[in-house]
């Protein structure tokens, strides 16, 4: 019998070890509407949501619901109980929110850029997998100043209009580009994530698309996922002497720290959590996973490789992010304090600095961008 049952755990271990390992590289068909929505007031200038981390964050954020075809803006909280948020409603982009039973939160709060109000371009990167789309929103003055901006993991290149106006007020013009297997983007041959490994190729193409349209300073910036795919790029792109700087938001650092803190919060023991990063790293294993290719998980560990970045860094990130801890960021910005400016957010969430506090986040990019050493020289 003890031999049965040892089998039998043996076996719920290697499965669920699988099965989270394929969850990570595998983009996801929906996302997980964890809000309910309550009630919207007959003015429809409130509406009242369910009480969770996200629905009580102070700041301004999308409202995502009707599996994402519908969309809505929130600001303001008004009023809270224990169980109940009532925030105030600053419009209906799409669909009919007082149907609507459940939603879930987002900080991409613009859905394309018209809602910036400024002149933008659709323009096609040609990458190794195909056309990927891409938006092109030029400076007011001609410039040979441009920023790439790079989403995260499960989202779309829509996050990224937030840094449109700093950067745009500080004479950049702004390339916010899509990446294999985004949705936007042409698929990869498997399908599959590489957590950066390879999506940075896509982002080099971008480069090459913003050098060819007379870029010669190049910013990088990425989210979340995002950031480590940046990383990737000015580290292994031929293209990277004319990357001036990158930004950084609530991003990866080092993979391992991420897949273990994700793990914990999954209340996974640490047999499984190591498994799921033995898993991506194994080239027999992409039978299981789906992968074409291992993720070289060390090659996307820039604490450890800190040492190779030699450009001004903005990082920010925010001690109670709930799903990319800050604390490989700290690390980072205690290995090279002569690269990296660190904007220390306390309460803000992942990936939601900018919804939280606009002013600071906006402030923190325009007077880095106003006294990092961005020049060739």
């Amino acid at each position: 019998m003890a031999g049965v049952v040892a089998t039998i755990a043996a076996t719920t271990v290697a499965v669920v070890t699988l099965l989270v390992a394929r969850t990570v590289v595998t983009p996801p068909r929906r996302r997980p509407e964890d809000t309910r929505i309550l009630s919207v007031d007959g003015a429809g200038d409130l509406v009242t949501l369910s009480s969770n981390v996200d629905s009580r964050l102070p700041g301004e954020y999308s409202l995502f619901f009707a599996d994402g075809s519908g969309h809505a803006r929130v600001g303001d909280i008004v009023a809270q109980t224990p169980d109940a948020v009532i925030r105030r409603l600053l419009g209906v982009d799409r669909g009919d929110l007082a149907r609507a039973r459940r939603g879930r939160f987002s900080g991409w709060f613009y859905t394309g850029p018209a809602d910036l109000g400024f002149p933008f371009e659709d323009v096609d990167i040609e990458t190794e997998l195909g056309p990927a789309p891409a938006w092109v929103v030029p400076a007011e003055a001609p410039t040979t100043r441009w920023v790439i901006e790079v989403h995260g993991r499960a989202v779309r290149r829509e996050e990224t209009l937030r840094a449109v106006p700093v950067f745009r007020a500080a004479g950049f013009t702004a390339l916010l580009v899509s990446y294999r297997n985004d949705g936007d983007a042409p698929s990869s041959l498997d399908g599959r994530y590489g957590l950066g490994d390879t999506e940075w190729h896509d982002v080099a193409a971008a480069i090459r698309f913003a050098v060819d349209h007379g870029a010669t300073d190049v910013v990088l910036m990425g989210w979340s996922m995002g950031g480590a795919t940046v990383l990737q790029t000015v580290t292994r792109s031929d293209l990277a002497g004319v990357v001036r700087g990158i930004v950084l938001d609530s991003p990866v650092i080092d993979w391992v720290t991420a897949l273990r803190f994700q793990g914990g919060l999954l209340g996974l023991p640490n047999p499984i959590r190591s498994g799921v990063i033995a898993l991506l790293g194994m080239k027999w294993a992409g039978r299981l996973t789906g992968q074409h290719e291992p993720i070289d998980l060390p090659r996307l560990d820039f604490v450890r490789r800190s040492a190779e970045l030699h450009v001004p860094i903005l990082l920010m990130h925010s001690d109670d992010d709930g799903f990319i801890p800050a604390t490989a960021s700290l690390a980072l910005a205690a290995a090279r304090p002569d690269i990296v400016t660190y904007e220390r957010f306390t309460v803000a969430g992942h990936t939601k600095l900018w919804n939280f506090d606009r002013d600071r986040w906006n402030a923190a990019i325009r007077h880095w961008l106003a006294t990092a050493p961005l020049s060739a020289d």
